[in-house]
């Protein structure tokens, strides 16, 4: 996604007043120029994430629910759906054509019928906070159920439904058209080798990692290291 923010080179990360300023303008020229990436994110408490970057081009819905926190990458052409709590932790990287929904409705609309429309609390209706851990990477084409608990370091293949669950450093991809991702990895185990030849990068590793995974990285594929088997489905 190097190219998206070369492409924006002039939203560099802003202090609160000029993101105040410029955020507005930036998404009313992007009508004409096409999508961008702005630099700079206040979330509803008025916390401000400097280099937190979101396109213009991403639909936000209940906007008081949703939490960004700094080093996040949102890209174009996202849903990101607040209106039940979604919390979006350091540096996770949403690519393009992501839902991240904390709301369903489409049970209660069918038992409903033209009932739904008038009815504040329709049977069937799901509400459920959705969080995704740090450092985490949704690829293109995803979609994250309602209620979802995503840990840190996981990564979503493209076109993967997620619902439930996932943990820590997994790699989860799309099996059956319409069913649940499954585990079918572990980040660590790509991390380790780069980790290996990069050691000034441990301690950064360690700091939103954790120093037992940082080990674990460092001598995971070496003669008699253990994997962790598999889970069903995430």
């Amino acid at each position: 996604f190097r190219g998206q923010s070369e492409a924006s080179a002039f939203l560099r990360p802003m202090t609160p007043l000029s993101h105040f300023l410029k955020q507005p303008l930036v998404r009313v020229l992007s009508v004409f120029t096409g999508p961008r990436t702005v630099y700079g994110w206040r979330n509803a408490d008025g916390s401000f994430q400097p280099h937190t970057r979101v396109s213009t081009h991403t639909c936000i819905e209940g906007k008081d629910g949703l939490v960004l926190h700094d080093h996040v990458f949102v890209g174009h052409f996202n849903r990101l759906d607040g209106s039940n709590g979604l919390l979006i932790e350091e540096g996770v990287q949403v690519t393009n054509y992501v839902s991240i929904l904390s709301h369903s409705s489409h049970r209660a609309v069918r038992v409903m019928g033209r009932r739904y429309i008038a009815d504040p609390k329709p049977p069937g209706y799901v509400r459920r906070a959705t969080r995704v851990g740090a450092y985490s990477f949704l690829g293109p084409h995803s979609v994250i159920a309602p209620g979802s608990q995503i840990g840190k370091g996981v990564i979503v293949q493209g076109h993967s439904f997620v619902s439930g669950a996932v943990p820590d450093f997994a790699i989860v991809g799309p099996q059956a058209h319409g069913r649940p991702a499954v585990v079918i990895g572990d980040t660590r185990e790509l991390d380790g080798p780069l980790l290996q030849r990069h050691p000034e990068l441990h301690a950064v590793y360690a700091q939103w990692a954790g120093k037992d995974h940082l080990r674990r990285a460092l001598h995971a594929g070496e003669p008699g290291q253990a994997k962790a088997p598999p889970k069903s489905s995430a």
